[in-house]
C-alpha cells in the first residue's frame, strides 16, 4: 500500500488501538477527532519525524515534495534535529 513503511521513503507513523490509554500512553486527540485531513497530516508528520530521528539516511534518498521539505525543516527546528 502507498502508506506502508518505506513506500514513500519514510518509516511508518505510530499505530494505536484500544483502550484510549495504555500504560500511560494516550491516543493523540487528532486520531479521535474524525477529521481525516488532520489525521493524514498527523501521520505524515509523525512518519517524517520518526525517519529523521531513526533513519535520516532514508530521507537523503527520498523524492520529496516541496511541502514535505518544508515540513522537514519545521520539524527539525521544532525538535532540535540537526
Amino acid at each position: 500500500m502507498k502508506d506502508d513503511s518505506y513506500a514513500r521513503g519514510f518509516l511508518e507513523y505510530p499505530q494505536y488501538t484500544r483502550p484510549r490509554e495504555y500504560r500511560g500512553w494516550e491516543v493523540p486527540e487528532v486520531l479521535l477527532s474524525g477529521n481525516h485531513q488532520e489525521i493524514a497530516r498527523w501521520r505524515r508528520e509523525e512518519a517524517i519525524e520518526r525517519t529523521l530521528s531513526r533513519r535520516p539516511d532514508l530521507l537523503a534518498k527520498a523524492v520529496l515534495s516541496e511541502e514535505e521539505r518544508k515540513l522537514i525543516d519545521t520539524i527539525k527546528a521544532r525538535r532540535g534535529f540537526n
